[in-house]
């Protein structure tokens, strides 16, 4: 569990023969950003304290089709002060996951202005997008068709794949099934980057 500054995610992630991806977990504050990461390392509720800086982690994941992929997530805190830092950590990123608090109705205008800022900074154009819809357990969260009006999630273009997967991260049901999602969308980018890089 790293939580500092210094470090930051190296293009070489990006290669094909390292097969582990570089994936960024970003989202406002309380959103439950670091519980998504100790649930899918740990298999386990993690009890977390804000986090001031981020955390890395290394972890394998075992998806649908019997394979195991790893992948490098970088949970970056949410916090106002350090929001300006998460371009940093979206260099050279393979996905993105952007969490939000489906209980939270009062801070999804937020929660939208910081996700289209960070899909639309041009180093993270057609970047795949993961939006994790946490805290679906809670009776009073918000239905995944009003979540996708509120963060104007088709506003983000055709360059942007996205996905919106309903969780609940303390218990981890969605998780897996979101970072297959997730998975599925990198792997047609890269292909398709590939093919292109071909036609040159």
């Amino acid at each position: 569990m790293g939580n500092g500054f210094s470090e930051q995610p190296s293009c070489l992630s990006n290669m094909s023969f390292f097969q582990s991806f570089h994936i960024a977990i970003l989202g406002l504050d309380s959103a439950g950003k670091t519980t998504v990461l100790y649930r899918l390392q740990f298999n386990e509720f993690v009890n977390t304290v804000p986090t001031k800086g981020f955390n890395a982690e290394k972890v394998k994941v075992s998806l649908g089709g019997h394979r195991t992929v790893t992948f490098h997530f970088w949970d970056v805190g949410g916090q106002e002060k350090l929001r300006p830092l998460w371009k940093s950590y979206t260099r050279c990123t393979d996905g993105i996951i952007f969490v939000v608090d489906s209980v939270d109705a009062e801070r999804m205008e937020e929660a939208k202005t910081e996700l289209h800022k960070i899909a639309k900074t041009s180093e993270n154009q057609g970047v795949p997008l993961l939006v994790v819809a946490n805290k679906q357990d809670l009776r009073n969260s918000l239905g995944l068709a009003e979540i996708e009006k509120l963060l104007a999630l088709k506003e983000l273009g055709p360059a942007t794949p996205w996905h919106l997967q309903p969780a609940c991260a303390i218990i981890g049901d969605g998780l897996r099934d979101g970072l297959d999602k997730l998975h599925e969308m990198i792997l047609k980018r890269k292909k398709m980057l590939r093919q292109q890089r071909k036609k040159r």
